[in-house]
């Protein structure tokens, strides 16, 4: 059967047949979003067919095996699985947040009708002349409360599908950050890396990231930004926040969250804006935790972003290199700003001296160059 039919048949089956659906623009995914009215009712079609990805991680694969199954299982990304949204939203409903209800699922055929929290994006709102001060503050509270509220072991969602929650281990984290070697540093110098420049590579972040690793577990949602939440103003508190990407989701670094709003790579974030968000944090966890480590926790933060920006320079270069997407790379500028700035930080002066002797700084906006020049 097509994928057209089977999406009739899913929303027959659902009552929401009849509705007018609109497309929604795509994202780097392959996931597709459908908009449906019926009468005064809104809804989201989720469509992820299941054989556009590879795997997910299975439980108990080794790190040989997860590479044997490819970059999905390594990462620890859900892939084209619905089953993890649904899971990781059911959970954050039940803790009070603004993720969308389940109306529908076909798990099989990678379906979920969902509730539809709207259009206004922070970055949208944020464009329009919203606070920014206070959209940001209540995406930091959501995260301290978040944060307060354990890491459940097993996650269940409707239809009695239960599934462990992973940790976000030395494994995703390496091959995320090597990303940026695969991908990038060709374009860059000219040279595929080279076996003892990767080893090398490999080494640093291991090194920096065995502290992080061994902090106190949260739920990362792992893609947490200003096109990734959406202001519910009418609602209260940390309600007001609306959460649509977190299938992702994973055990792992309270930090890590919180510099992904902070170091948006697709906007700017102004640097006292930033630094007040840390420090709103901070207040936070020192009060519900007479254990929290700050400067640990700061170390963390510069750490965690400084993987997280080389993985997005990797990814947006291979969305241009292997996707055809080229207006990734003009997103590079910022992202360099950012993991130059977060070198900086003592603990990273072993790998912030490996990228200046293996992408120096004349370097490192090769690929806005080569965009730029075919434009």
């Amino acid at each position: 059967m097509s994928r057209d039919l089977l999406i009739d048949d899913f929303l027959d089956d659902a009552g929401w047949g009849p509705a007018e659906r609109i497309p929604m623009p795509g994202d780097a995914s392959s996931r597709r979003y459908v908009r449906l009215r019926k009468g005064g009712e809104r809804a989201i079609l989720m469509n992820q067919p299941p054989g556009a990805e590879t795997s997910a991680c299975p439980e108990d694969a080794t790190p040989e095996e997860r590479h044997a199954l490819g970059y999905n299982a390594v990462a620890r990304l859900a892939g084209p699985d619905v089953r993890p949204f649904a899971a990781i939203g059911l959970h954050l409903r039940a803790c009070g947040f603004s993720a969308p209800a389940i109306i529908a699922s076909d798990y099989a055929n990678g379906f979920l009708l969902l509730e539809d929290l709207g259009d206004d994006l922070y970055a949208r709102a944020i464009e329009r002349g919203a606070d920014s001060p206070l959209l940001y503050a209540a995406a930091i509270d959501v995260l301290s409360r978040l944060h307060t509220q354990g890491v459940p072991s097993t996650l269940s969602a409707p239809g009695g599908f239960a599934m462990p929650l992973l940790a976000y281990d030395e494994t995703a984290l390496i091959a995320e950050a090597e990303l940026l070697i695969d991908w990038f540093l060709p374009v860059a110098t000219g040279t595929a890396v080279h076996a003892d420049q990767r080893a090398e590579y490999q080494a640093l972040w291991r090194r920096v990231l065995a502290p992080v690793l061994q902090d106190e577990a949260v739920l990362v949602l792992r893609d947490y930004h200003a096109e990734n939440l959406l202001w519910l103003p009418e609602r209260r508190g940390e309600a007001r926040v609306g959460l649509i990407d977190f299938q992702d989701g994973l055990a792992g670094s309270r930090a890590y969250d919180l510099i992904s709003l902070t170091e948006d790579a697709r906007r700017d974030v102004p640097p006292d804006l930033a630094r007040a968000m840390l420090e709103r944090y901070a207040q936070s966890a020192r009060g519900h935790d007479r254990h929290f480590d700050e400067p640990a926790f700061r170390m963390a933060a510069a750490v965690l972003a400084a993987q997280r920006n080389a993985k997005i320079i990797g990814i947006f270069t291979r969305l241009w290199k292997r996707d055809g997407k080229p207006r990734y790379p003009l997103y590079h500028p910022r992202l360099w700003r950012y993991l130059e700035n977060d070198l900086a930080h003592p603990a990273l002066a072993p790998l912030k001296a490996w990228f200046d002797k293996n992408i120096p700084p004349d370097r490192r906006l090769a690929a806005v160059r080569a965009v730029e020049a075919a434009i």
